[in-house]
């Protein structure tokens, strides 16, 4: 059974599959190895440092297939878009945040404009703006969501209804083909995954949070805003992020307007708890799907095994 969808066509691709473009972990060569495993494999540009892209950038734009690139919008300048458009990237991602100072600039670089979604305000503003893609984020994503999301079983086809003929791409607890078969059939033409791309041999990760991630379970992680104000992290109160457990998420849990309070102070104990060893520097962003991740492939091994698994399911389902 081909996998063949609009958003296989849009970008010319083999399977309608997209890896995240994580923040930290989703580099030049996580990228790469996704498209050309036949998928599109999006660059985390994420906060848009200049340093970064110079040197991830030419690492993804020299595997040879089509590739894109994702911001944070509330965090970027237009220049780290301008900068990424240099190497002409088939997509550019906004996510999170107002995409509209930089949809026209992408547009005129010939590059597709993927907006992620993470309610219906934004699905709207997303199909207004003319977005070429979106992705309808559920709240089982790994890392940061809405506070106030759906999940994804609900939230994609509702938003698909409202794309009309916008190819829409569902995120959000899909970490095997299973999942990309489901989101197929909500209507979806593919699928962004994340977590399941962290625990790949070509994802920037620390070797500790790779082990965390292959014996998490899905029950063990929680969305919450604790972890970003300790850290003193500038996210949007508008988004939590969903992490595995953390020393601090039991310290503070129910607790957030306390620890909000006097964020210097947060901070200050945070960083001697690190330097301590007491608790570790950085979340451990996961989905809750995590149980199903076990192993840790090449990427582009991983895009053909989940494309097999997608193929495999709706096979099954169409038979029984």
């Amino acid at each position: 059974m081909a996998l063949a969808t609009a958003f296989t066509r849009l970008f010319g691709v083999r399977y309608p599959i997209a890896s995240a473009p994580m923040g930290g972990s989703a580099g030049g060569a996580l990228a790469a190895a996704v498209s050309r495993g036949g998928g599109l494999g999006l660059l985390g540009g994420a906060y848009g440092d200049p340093a970064w892209l110079e040197r991830e950038l030419p690492v993804v734009a020299g595997a040879g297939q089509p590739w894109g690139v994702g911001f944070l919008s509330w965090a970027i300048g237009v220049r780290a878009v301008e900068l990424a458009l240099e190497y002409r990237p088939r997509a550019v991602m906004l996510s999170f945040g107002d995409p509209r100072p930089f949809v026209e600039r992408i547009r005129s670089a010939g590059a597709a404009v993927v907006i992620q979604v993470t309610d219906l305000h934004e699905a709207r503003q997303a199909v207004d703006l003319g977005a070429d893609v979106i992705v309808a984020q559920g709240t089982e994503s790994g890392g940061h969501g809405a506070r106030k999301g759906r999940s994804t079983l609900t939230f994609v086809p509702v938003v698909v209804d409202l794309a009309g003929g916008v190819p829409v791409l569902a995120a959000g607890g899909i970490a095997d083909g299973r999942g990309i078969a489901a989101a197929l059939a909500l209507g979806a033409a593919g699928a962004l995954i994340g977590t399941r791309f962290q625990a790949t041999a070509e994802a920037t990760v620390d070797p500790a949070v790779v082990r965390t991630i292959l014996d998490g379970r899905g029950e063990e992680t929680e969305r919450n805003r604790i972890l970003d104000i300790a850290r003193g992290s500038d996210w949007p109160s508008t988004y939590t992020a969903r992490t595995l457990g953390h020393p601090y998420l039991d310290q503070w849990r129910g607790r957030e307007a306390e620890l909000a309070a006097d964020p210097q102070a947060a901070q200050l104990a945070y960083q001697a708890d690190v330097a301590r060893g007491e608790v570790p520097p950085l979340p451990v962003w996961a989905s809750e799907a995590v149980d199903l991740i076990t192993d840790l492939p090449p990427a582009a091994t991983l895009v053909a095994i989940l494309a097999e698994q997608a193929e495999k399911a709706l096979d099954r389902a169409g038979r029984e």
